[in-house]
């Protein structure tokens, strides 16, 4: 996200913890010592490799070092060894718990290796801990923000906004959470500050974005279109722009746009979902997997997701694997049409007449239901604008 990137990277890796060094060194075995010594020096001098087999040595002679384990975490950060990164931060931890430049590196390796999770679970506390923290604030939002959870965006921004008038980061996470979670007027606040402040591309971004959410299809291409003139590299821009054009029916110049976002960055979950998709409704299912894969890293379980990865299967003729999949969603996602009728189709074609008919019954219940609160919803909005209730001696009421 523009913005939330460079404060991230002002956090990002912070190799130090020189603080207790000497300490670490003056408790070290003579034989380690120079061991030691060595690792932080090609450390501090930015030889990560070096610095990572020196380190991996000392502990091997003394295994309960927390500098050597933690710094250990940063040099493996550093050379985007996230999974061996959090397994030293983590042993750091049980050495000394509660240490906060540790506990921070550990969510910010969870967060580069794109365990979004993880790294929310590792900073609610820390941001709990000093609720002032800009840092901490934005790349805890940007990890509910990537998960899709914007009302826990807002609920974690909105205190502190007006506390910090001159973030544009901030601006941008709160007011693009705002209008995705359908408060496009409180939303449009924010854009309106970030477009008097100069920052044109983003304004643009978030005009393009309210423009999408109030469905004027051609109002956000000309805005997101405007966006990625000023800045080409933008992030979300490309994705946004290619879901307006493929509801305008432009599907391979969408599919364009969604590449190019993930040429940014690879792991945005909504780019990759969609890519996929297309992929399956032309036919390239392996081609999708990948695209899927991604998708399902960055959000574990979603249903969205495991369906693609079943339309997937089936493509390429797995339908035991499919059934497999298409079962366990609808487990989790009970009232997920179209798995009930992928799983009835599957089951059929594997003859299992039984489960496929128990599976359309599901569909037809499922189907009565929404009809049914389509019927409610309308019947409300008539209602609602009505100046005089049904009943009460007016002429039937009409829509204002």
């Amino acid at each position: 996200m523009p913005g939330v990137g460079k404060c991230a990277a002002a956090v990002v890796m912070l190799l130090a913890l020189w603080n207790g060094v000497v300490a670490a060194v003056a408790q070290s075995q003579p034989d380690s010592r120079s061991i030691l010594i060595r690792a932080i020096q090609l450390h501090q001098a930015g030889h990560f490799a070096g610095a990572i087999r020196e380190y991996k040595e000392f502990l091997r002679l003394d295994p309960n070092n927390f500098v050597a384990r933690a710094n250990l975490g940063a040099a493996l950060a550093h050379q985007g060894m996230y999974a061996e990164a959090i397994e030293e931060y983590t042993m750091a931890l049980k050495l000394r718990p509660g240490n906060p430049q540790v506990e921070l590196n550990l969510a910010l390796a969870h967060y580069k290796a794109m365990e979004l999770g993880e790294a929310a679970r590792e900073l609610v506390p820390l941001h709990a801990a000093v609720p002032s923290n800009l840092q901490i604030a934005l790349l805890l939002g940007d990890c509910y923000f990537r998960l899709g959870e914007y009302k826990k965006v807002v609920k974690l921004l909105e205190p502190i906004e007006a506390a910090e008038p001159q973030s544009q980061a901030l601006d941008y996470l709160l007011g693009m959470s705002l209008i995705r979670d359908n408060q496009i007027q409180t939303g449009e606040i924010l854009i309106n500050k970030i477009m008097t402040s100069g920052d044109s591309a983003v304004a643009h971004l978030m005009l393009g974005q309210a423009r999408l959410a109030i469905n004027d299809t051609p109002g956000a291409i000309k805005e997101l279109s405007l966006a990625l003139t000023l800045n080409p590299k933008i992030p979300i821009a490309h994705w946004l722009y290619g879901k307006a054009l493929l509801e305008s029916g432009h599907r391979n110049k969408a599919m364009q746009a969604f590449r190019e976002e993930l040429a940014i960055d690879p792991n945005e979950f909504q780019p990759n979902l969609y890519t996929a998709s297309l992929l399956n409704q032309e036919q390239e299912y392996r081609q999708a997997l990948p695209y899927l894969s991604r998708a399902m890293q960055v959000r574990p379980g979603s249903p969205q997701v495991s369906y693609q990865i079943a339309v997937a299967q089936i493509g390429m003729g797995k339908l035991q694997d499919a059934r497999k999949t298409l079962e366990t969603l609808v487990k989790t996602s009970p009232t997920f049409v179209e798995a009930h009728i992928s799983l009835a189709s599957v089951d059929y074609r594997l003859h299992l007449k039984p489960d496929g008919d128990r599976e359309r019954a599901i569909v037809a219940k499922l189907n009565a239901e929404i009809q049914a609160r389509k019927k409610a919803q309308a019947a409300k909005a008539v209602y609602a604008g009505s100046a005089t209730p049904p009943g009460a001696g007016a002429a039937s009421p009409k829509p204002q």
